[in-house]
């Protein structure tokens, strides 16, 4: 397998990234990976190795490039420390559903720029504050994106106006919303909320409850970490992307 960092230029600076291939020539379907909030890490780059050692090119950009220079994070240090909230707040605070949809405009015409890329619909996954933007950028790229899987996602439907369930009614991808058990950033009630607005907009969806599976069981460098739950999630997932890519 392949790792190729590139820099992509946004409408508000210079945006790292990472392309993964499988191995051989290609062409492969594609996937956009957004990230969770403790950002780019050697965590974060084994879970796109993963995606793509199923057979796809993987684009992993670095959505914190407005704050500028962090980390490298480590997880399990700064659970460690009791309170993440100083350490990813402002991390967060650099970007929302909204700026990372107009990221994603060019994240798409860096793919069409390739030519080991299968047809011109691919696919975007997120993990945690990732599976709302993977959901939004969906929803602004209808004709461009195929799937949309939503790990352990919070703040799907909240009264924010960058909420996801606002954008229901432009999504054409069909989507994937695996529930971390007793989730506080997607409770029972915003996850009614929310599959009430994709079931009027006519979403084709699953979403499905990983029972004991805490928020973050599928991130490697995570304390909860969750290899079974973990293994589940990759099958589902390469299952959607197989119906639909």
């Amino acid at each position: 397998m392949a790792c190729e960092e590139i820099t992509l230029q946004t409408r508000d600076g210079k945006c790292s990234a990472y392309v993964f291939t499988p191995h051989g020539n290609g062409p492969w379907p594609a996937v956009i990976v957004y990230m969770d909030a403790f950002g780019i890490r050697p965590g974060l780059k084994q879970m796109a190795e993963t995606i793509a050692a199923g057979g796809y090119l993987v684009l992993l950009p670095d959505l914190f490039y407005r704050l500028g220079e962090y980390g490298p994070l480590v997880p399990e240090d700064i659970f460690a420390n009791g309170d993440i909230r100083p350490v990813i707040g402002p991390l967060m605070a650099s970007t929302d559903n909204h700026k990372a949809a107009a990221d994603t405009e060019v994240f798409l015409k860096y793919l069409d720029s390739r030519d080991d890329i299968t047809g011109d619909q691919i696919a975007t996954v997120g993990f945690c504050m990732g599976g709302g933007m993977a959901i939004t950028a969906a929803a602004c790229y209808p004709r461009r994106v195929a799937a949309s899987v939503s790990f352990h996602g919070g703040n799907l439907a909240t009264d924010q106006p960058t909420s996801p369930h606002l954008l229901a009614s432009k999504l054409k991808a069909e989507l994937y919303i695996a529930v971390a058990d007793n989730d506080k950033s997607y409770p029972p009630e915003m996850a009614e909320r929310f599959e009430k607005a994709l079931i009027a907009a006519g979403v084709t969806y699953r979403s499905e409850l990983y029972p004991g599976a805490a928020h973050g069981w599928m991130k490697p460098d995570f304390p909860v970490y969750d290899r079974q739950a973990a293994d589940r999630g990759w099958v589902e997932m390469f299952a959607l992307f197989a119906r639909t890519l």
